[in-house]
């Protein structure tokens, strides 16, 4: 987890995907990665199979932070009340989804204790889906969609925002480097096999090109030893980070 005023170390930088049916499983993970990971996400699949005593259940096991991963996307008040009840679980990121610029705008709420994090464009998504879903020609090229939606979400408030690493570079020079990256669709070199997931990159790339975190799930999840899998990416996001401060 980030220390306020103290760069994260490369483990540190690593957010593992609690993407799991149960909380017997999902504090299996919390337990066995404590000391390889940053924070872990806990998403709609556990969210809702255990309600918000996972949250705490997590946090006690592992002592790590919490990225509760729940992507709100409806009218504001529903938005702005439920960020107010996930202000009291005691997490350091959620996420909203951007697509809405008025709706998003008015958002106030999301200046409050948790680090509200704006969606741009799902991972498992890629440039032939955009026609489909209705997005302005102007607009299909996906860096110019997901700075459009992250320059969106800065002004409504967030902290940053969940971007493929294939945008996170035209983000961080567009908005600063203050204004957090979070980078899923991870995958190692050896991982890299058809799934869902459409845009994806390496820990490295996603570093290297101006993540700030990179969150992790069917890598280390499905590793033979998910700890020495997660110490590999962890020098990867080292190597990046070195090979970034040369220039």
């Amino acid at each position: 987890m980030r220390v306020e005023g103290k760069k994260p170390a490369p483990r540190d930088r690593i957010i593992f995907a609690l993407d799991l049916p149960t909380r017997k499983e999902a504090l299996h993970y919390a337990g066995l990665l404590k000391d390889s990971v940053g924070l872990f996400k806990i998403g709609l699949e556990l969210f809702v199979s255990c309600g918000p005593d996972i949250v705490k259940a997590v946090r006690e096991v592992s002592g790590r932070g919490i990225f509760l991963d729940l992507k709100f996307h409806d009218i504001p008040a529903t938005v702005r009340s439920a960020y107010r009840a996930i202000s009291n679980l005691g997490v350091e990121f959620t996420t909203v989804h951007c697509e809405g610029s008025r709706a998003l705008s008015s958002i106030d709420a999301l200046r409050g204790p948790v680090k509200a994090l704006g969606v741009t464009l799902l991972t498992s998504l890629s440039e032939d889906d955009l026609e489909e879903m209705g997005i302005d020609p102007a607009y299909r090229a996906l860096q110019e969609l997901v700075l459009l939606r992250a320059r969106t979400a800065r002004k409504a408030g967030c902290s940053g925002v969940v971007c493929s690493g294939r945008e996170a570079g035209v983000v961080k020079r567009h908005l600063g480097g203050d204004f957090i990256v979070v980078t899923p669709g991870i995958r190692t070199s050896e991982d890299l096999t058809e799934d869902d997931q459409k845009r994806v990159v390496t820990p490295y790339e996603a570093i290297y090109s101006g993540a700030d975190y990179i969150v992790v799930g069917r890598p280390l999840r499905d590793a033979p030893d998910p700890i020495t899998k997660a110490e590999e990416m962890a020098e990867e996001v080292q190597r990046a980070l070195a090979d970034k401060a040369r220039g």
